[in-house]
């Protein structure tokens, strides 16, 4: 599917949208009521990986395919290598048989796991052979994907003497790391993090509960870069967030501070204000802590002709394509002037230069939705905008709801 972005015709904004739950939030709690079936969940992703991790989970032997889905290829590895009675070949698309597993099978084989890959080594397709794993300590570095981390987290309370987690070197995406701590502290599990180790106790069962999902504020993202880019008193409010949140995306109310976006809480709701300020001739942010959000504040600074320094982002080039490479050369297709090493992306302050510039998105749904608030500077087209189904089905019908016209091409 090809869509065709115009400008709007009317730069003041004034709508409210609803945003389904975090992507994030709901593989974790699904994760946890598979091993806690007492648990239930409130206001869950409509995502396609969210739908892939439910029938993943329903799965005891055969074949599970996630397409796509990361969060779910390193979530259920963990998951069937830890449940006696089950055994499954896990896989995915062509794309996540290139995105390397090894340092959680091999933490999981430290544990006792029996997985075997069925390709190249390191990567899935995997065959696991649940079993109960009884040992409890083992080590991971900390700078990697901290979806092996939660991964493990998300696991131990299943686990017979629990799990002492030591993590060997910089610890990156903290936020991830809390969130999956928080839910677990929210089914009443105990948890310790001091310094390098995090330890989280066994546990039987838990006490029924309901566990609401917050929305997603990476989908939230995409709200705050329309905003940075039309006028003043403009008005977006989203539903349904909270203050105290888990997530570490969360961050972009102070981040998009610096693009004349105000964020107000208000009953369950985020109301964005556009308000004057000067604009900075340059940006710099790290972003190890939400690298999700490096795409669209990189398509932001570009959209306003300010320049930007986003480091942090090492976890990039694994994703769903080599999102700093993505960037680079989608970004240069409109005039651009864009540079990158292995964990960070440099844009020099410049003017868009080409329109009709058609945008590929790499089978990556960030891709298609960091590039969508730039319609309001110039009209272009999308390809395969389908993608954003991984993550936020709804995203082309809420960007019409703002007032960008959307077209079939």
């Amino acid at each position: 599917m090809r869509l065709r972005l115009s400008p709007l015709s009317n730069n003041r904004i004034q709508t409210e949208i609803q945003i389904t739950g975090s992507k994030s939030e709901t593989n974790r709690s699904l994760l946890l009521q598979a091993l806690f079936p007492d648990l239930k969940i409130a206001n869950l992703s409509n995502s396609d990986d969210a739908v892939v991790m439910q029938k993943g989970l329903a799965i005891s032997n055969g074949n599970v395919d996630i397409h796509h889905a990361g969060t779910a290829m390193r979530f259920l590895t963990a998951y069937f290598a830890s449940q006696e009675e089950k055994e499954v070949v896990l896989t995915g698309s062509s794309r996540m048989q290139e995105r390397p597993i090894k340092i959680l099978v091999e933490a999981l084989r430290d544990l006792g796991a029996d997985i075997v890959y069925l390709g190249e080594e390191g990567y899935p397709p995997l065959k696991i052979k649940g079993k109960q794993l009884t040992k409890s300590a083992v080590e991971l570095p900390a700078n990697i994907s901290s979806q092996y981390i939660s991964a493990l987290l998300l696991i131990a309370p299943n686990l017979k003497n629990g799990l002492e987690l030591h993590l060997v070197g910089k610890i990156t995406s903290v936020p991830y790391i809390e969130m999956t701590l928080g839910l677990l502290h929210q089914i009443g599990v105990q948890t310790s993090f001091k310094g390098q180790v995090i330890k989280v106790d066994p546990k039987k069962e838990v006490d029924p509960k309901t566990l609401v999902v917050e929305s997603d504020w990476s989908a939230a993202s995409y709200f705050y870069s329309i905003m940075a880019l039309v006028e003043p008193e403009s008005q977006i409010t989203l539903s349904s967030y909270r203050k105290d949140s888990l997530q570490g995306d969360s961050v972009l109310a102070e981040i998009y501070r610096d693009f004349g976006v105000e964020t107000h809480f208000e009953n369950h709701k985020i109301v964005l204000r556009k308000f004057s300020s000067p604009k900075p001739k340059t940006l710099e942010y790290d972003l190890s802590n939400a690298p999700d959000i490096a795409q669209t504040i990189a398509v932001t600074c570009f959209a306003l002709g300010i320049g930007c320094h986003l480091s942090g982002l090492h976890t990039l080039p694994i994703k769903e394509t080599d999102r700093l490479s993505a960037m680079k050369t989608e970004l240069e297709k409109f005039g651009a002037s864009v540079s990158i090493t292995e964990e960070s992306l440099m844009l020099q302050p410049s003017e868009i230069k080409c329109v009709d510039v058609s945008v590929d998105t790499y089978n990556d749904h960030r891709m298609a939705m960091a590039f969508a608030p730039l319609a309001i500077k110039t009209g272009f087209t999308i390809n395969d905008a389908e993608v954003v189904s991984k993550s936020y089905p709804d995203f082309w019908e809420d960007m019409k709801k703002v007032g960008i016209e959307i077209k079939s091409v």
